[in-house]
C-alpha cells in the first residue's frame, strides 16, 4: 500500500515539473523571438500583409504596385527607410549578399527586361521572395527556371 502512495506522489509531482518547464520554456522562446525580430524581419512581415494587392505600372500604394513601387512602399511604412523609386536606383543601395546569405528583408533583384535590373523583391526566406508582379503582390519561389535565370543579386538595406 505504501508504495502505491508514493508511486501516486511521484506521478504528481513529475506532472507538475513538466507543466512548469514547459510553460517556463514557452515563455522565454516568446521572448527569445520578440528580441530576435530584425528590421528586415519586420519589412518581410510588413510585405506579406500587402498580399494580392493589385499590379499598377508606376504605382506606389495599396491602389496598385509596381516591383520597385511595392518594395519602397514597404521600407517606408514599416521602417521609415526612404528607398529610390526605380529597381535600378535601389539596386545601387546596401550591402551585396550572397544568395546563400539572404535573410528576409534583404533586397533581391532581377533583370526581366533582359538589358538592366528590372525589377526587384522583398526576401522572406525559404528561397521565397515577395513581390509586385504583373498577377499582383504574390510570393515567388526564387527556383523558378524563370527567377533563376534573371537572377542578378540581393541588397541588404537594414540589419
Amino acid at each position: 500500500m505504501e508504495m502505491g502512495i508514493s508511486v501516486k506522489k511521484s506521478s504528481w509531482i513529475i506532472a507538475v515539473v513538466t507543466a512548469l518547464a514547459l510553460l517556463f520554456s514557452s515563455l522565454f522562446s516568446l521572448n527569445a523571438d520578440a528580441a530576435a525580430q530584425t528590421k528586415g524581419d519586420k519589412a518581410a512581415a510588413y510585405a506579406q500583409t500587402l498580399k494580392g494587392k493589385p499590379f499598377k505600372w508606376g504605382g506606389t500604394t495599396t491602389k496598385g504596385f509596381d516591383a520597385s513601387g511595392f518594395t519602397q512602399y514597404v521600407y517606408a511604412k514599416s521602417l521609415k527607410v526612404n528607398l529610390p523609386r526605380t529597381s535600378a536606383d535601389q539596386y545601387k543601395k546596401g550591402k551585396s549578399v550572397a544568395l546563400k546569405n539572404l535573410k528576409p528583408g534583404d533586397l533581391v533583384f532581377y533583370k526581366t527586361n533582359g538589358k538592366s535590373v528590372s525589377f526587384v523583391g522583398i526576401y522572406v526566406g525559404k528561397q521565397q521572395f515577395i513581390g509586385a508582379t504583373s498577377n499582383g503582390v504574390k510570393v515567388q519561389s526564387m527556383n523558378l527556371t524563370y527567377w533563376k535565370s534573371k537572377y542578378v543579386g540581393a541588397k541588404r538595406i537594414v540589419n
